[in-house]
């Protein structure tokens, strides 16, 4: 709980006018430098996150994570995975930048602790931890995504599944040669996600290889998920939206087996009938004033029931850049560019070109990630070790979320391309606005007092969401 002690500093009457004189000074010497020990802090903001470590028992759940491991340190893995997730939300990328904040005050009694561990000791942390210890924390990331879900009792829920790549410019266990496109040859992790997008927060997440494709281990594991969610929502409506890497009669028909509504698109590259379907094809029905369409029922060869399937074309002035063998099987029309949509939703044409379309929002996640998160970072050898650091990224931008989502009430009800339901701010803002602020801890009257500038804008963001964080959930 914060006290709210204000004290206002001397206000100038509005709309009052200075002289040039009052507003401007010469500036006759540079300020001498000097370092000493004192209770400052550069985040301030962190109070928010204290509460809301508090208000979740971040700290006892990543606790429950690491018993059956003897601690062999001072700090334990509990402590270490929670430095992870500040690292994070503070901006930080490499383990060594530890070093630049590891006096603050506010960021050790966030953690708990009278000293910071120096690098070496997070580096041999990580890579003690093992398979169990990071399922565990695993659980961890998916039961706080689970309980805002929970909360929130939406009655259709939306999830989306890609992967990203994660290259590493060293050797690093379990990383392969694979698939890059900004950096060919980079040994790298290909992990697989699975986003929320009504709350934008990642559900769960499979670490692989570079080497593999985007279907590997994919089906059991989007299974998983929507039995997860089921656990906890057992009669909402659940869609799964997909790209052209996921196009399998065996995950098609477990999505129809489960009752899971679905739009996948299709590659051109596997079925050269498509294409013959889309040349043959002379009347097509407007879509809108950009796209035309026509649907049929469908299958291919080796499957065994019909499904629906919408051909799309969209005017385009792009130069067609694909290789010349890919002409065998993508069709081409000067002007225009065409994908398949497969679908067993009974909603209109333009309804399902409009959700399927919005599974572009898990790409800005992704960016977000990787920018702000640091989630591309690799920080060492061991497999164990460079899945906990992803974990601590993806759960370092959920954690920032449900901030928002606990002090805010939604933006926005569901629409046909299920945008997420409040105007997030994205981690880097709230670093600028709320989180970097310069503070300093004192006792006066011997109660621990955090003060900060009387900056009117800061100070009543602040309030508004301790106020909410301060009330029981």
């Amino acid at each position: 709980m914060f006290a709210k002690t204000i004290i206002h500093p001397t206000r100038e009457p509005l709309g009052m006018k200075f002289s040039r004189s009052e507003i401007h000074r010469k500036t006759h010497a540079l300020p001498a430098l000097r370092f000493e020990d004192q209770q400052l802090t550069s985040f301030s903001g962190l109070v928010l996150f204290h509460e809301l470590f508090d208000r979740l028992g971040l700290k006892k759940r990543l606790r429950r994570c690491f018993q059956h491991q003897e601690i062999s340190t001072i700090f334990g893995h509990a402590s270490i995975v929670l430095l992870l997730v500040v690292h994070m939300l503070l901006g930080y990328r490499e383990l060594r930048h530890i070093r630049y904040y590891q006096d603050d005050p506010l960021v050790r009694r966030l953690l708990g602790l009278s000293r910071l561990p120096d690098v070496a000791t997070i580096s041999r942390n990580l890579r003690e931890l093992d398979e169990k210890s990071v399922e565990r924390l695993q659980q961890v990331m998916r039961t706080l995504v689970l309980e805002r879900i929970e909360l929130l009792a939406l009655r259709r829920i939306t999830l989306d599944f890609d992967g990203s790549v994660i290259g590493t410019g060293r050797y690093a266990e379990g990383a392969a040669v694979g698939f890059n496109r900004k950096k060919k040859g980079q040994r790298s992790y290909y992990p697989l996600f699975c986003t929320l997008a009504q709350t934008g927060q990642v559900l769960d997440v499979l670490h692989r290889s570079g080497n593999v494709h985007d279907s590997n281990g994919a089906q059991a594991f989007i299974l998983h998920c929507i039995e997860q969610v089921r656990s906890v929502l057992p009669d909402v409506i659940i869609e799964v939206r997909m790209d052209s890497a996921f196009f399998s009669d065996s995950i098609v028909e477990a999505l129809d087996q489960k009752g899971i509504e679905y739009t996948i698109s299709v590659p051109f590259e596997r079925f050269s009938a498509l294409k013959g379907q889309i040349e043959k094809r002379r009347r097509w029905n407007r879509l809108d004033g950009q796209c035309d369409f026509f649907e049929t029922r469908w299958k291919p060869k080796s499957w065994h029931y019909l499904h629906r399937f919408l051909f799309i074309r969209r005017l385009s002035k792009i130069q067609h850049k694909q290789p010349i063998q890919l002409d065998l099987f993508i069709p081409y029309e000067y002007g225009y560019e065409f994908k398949v949509v497969l679908t067993n939703k009974r909603l209109t044409a333009a309804k399902v070109v409009a959700l399927h379309n919005g599974r572009g929002s898990q790409e800005g996640i992704f960016a977000e990630l990787k920018s702000q998160n640091q989630m591309d970072y690799v920080p060492t050898r061991t497999w164990c070790g460079n899945r906990v650091y992803l974990l601590s990224a993806v759960l370092g931008h959920n954690l920032g979320r449900e901030l928002q989502m606990i002090t805010r009430s939604p933006s926005r009800l569901t629409q046909q391309k299920r945008p997420a339901l409040w105007d997030f701010e994205q981690l880097d803002t709230l670093r600028r606005r709320i989180i970097q602020r310069a503070g300093r801890l004192i006792r006066p009257q011997g109660r621990l007092t955090l003060s900060m500038s009387a900056n009117n804008s800061v100070k009543r963001e602040l309030w508004d969401y301790l106020d909410v964080l301060d009330q029981p959930p």
